[in-house]
């Protein structure tokens, strides 16, 4: 069963009873709501005036559940995961730690080829050409020492919207934020499974910044971006306005965990095919495999 995202955006008091999630409200007159926690994979929490359990923490994690809350202008900035993921977390963690620099690079290959091929794939289904997005995905070398990354994210994001001259930005104009927010979501997605599977998602494969605690999930994250570009380019087509991020706009964009998403032929929801992804690293650390699994879009 796909488990759920829950999202806070009222105030609340979030607790526990009898191993179900307990909300309760401010007004008197509305009914406290309980989810079973073991249905659920996300709780994000972004109104300020959201209290929450000590109890209700610890049973969130124990489950593995990823806690994401907000800061004042509503998106997500912390996350809240499991020290201990997996029973091999040690054997794991030493795994990954041990892997050595060629590994990395055939990786972080794998990686970009996957990132790009998707990134192409979406321009495809707009009628935007990909021949140059293809020819940089097959010149990708060990450790993409030629940057095509870079090269085919220049030629995406100037295709992708309708908007002259958009760059992708942190701080950018519209629909950055929208980016933003939902890159964030997948973050915390990645995280927890990279945590699941017995992995830290501190020590990446390419990213290292000794200022960022979620370089694993960056690294992982980036062939499944595309998935979160769909849902905005959707929304920046159909909507008016798109300056706030309504919560409309923020239940689409955290829908995107239901998504489906193809693995070798193998269709599952987009937090599922994450597990599949994360699990076939850490066998790649191991020594197991040398592939990991990504999603194909198309």
């Amino acid at each position: 069963m796909l488990k759920r995202t829950l999202f806070f955006g009222n105030p609340a008091y979030l607790s526990t009873k009898n191993k179900q999630l307990v909300v309760s409200f401010p007004d008197k007159e509305q009914e406290p709501r309980t989810i079973p926690i073991e249905d659920i994979a996300v709780v994000v929490m972004e109104n300020q005036q959201i209290t929450i359990t000590n109890g209700l923490l610890e049973k969130l994690v124990n489950r593995g559940v990823a806690v994401i809350n907000c800061n004042q202008q509503h998106l997500p900035i912390g996350m809240f995961l499991p020290l201990n993921g997996h029973t091999e977390q040690s054997e794991r963690f030493r795994n990954q730690v041990n892997a050595s620099l060629p590994l990395k690079k055939n990786l972080w290959q794998q990686t970009v080829t996957a990132k790009i091929l998707n990134q192409a794939g979406l321009l495809k289904e707009y009628n935007i050409a990909i021949i140059k997005m293809q020819h940089w995905a097959k010149s990708v070398t060990s450790g993409d020492i030629l940057n095509h990354e870079a090269r085919a994210a220049a030629y995406y994001w100037q295709n992708l919207f309708n908007i002259p001259n958009f760059n992708r930005q942190q701080n950018g104009v519209p629909p950055n934020h929208l980016l933003n927010y939902g890159y964030a979501i997948l973050r915390a997605i990645t995280a927890r499974a990279l945590v699941s599977s017995g992995m830290h998602p501190t020590f990446g494969i390419f990213h290292r910044n000794k200022y960022n605690a979620y370089c694993l999930a960056d690294d992982i994250m980036e062939p499944y971006r595309p998935y979160i570009d769909l849902i905005v380019k959707d929304i920046v087509e159909r909507e008016d306005h798109i300056e706030e991020i309504t919560v409309d706009i923020k239940k689409q964009l955290l829908e995107a965990i239901a998504m489906d998403v193809t693995i070798d032929g193998k269709q599952s929801p987009l937090m599922v095919a994450m597990s599949r992804t994360t699990n076939s690293l850490q066998e790649c650390f191991s020594g197991v495999s040398r592939k990991i699994l990504y999603p194909e879009y198309g």
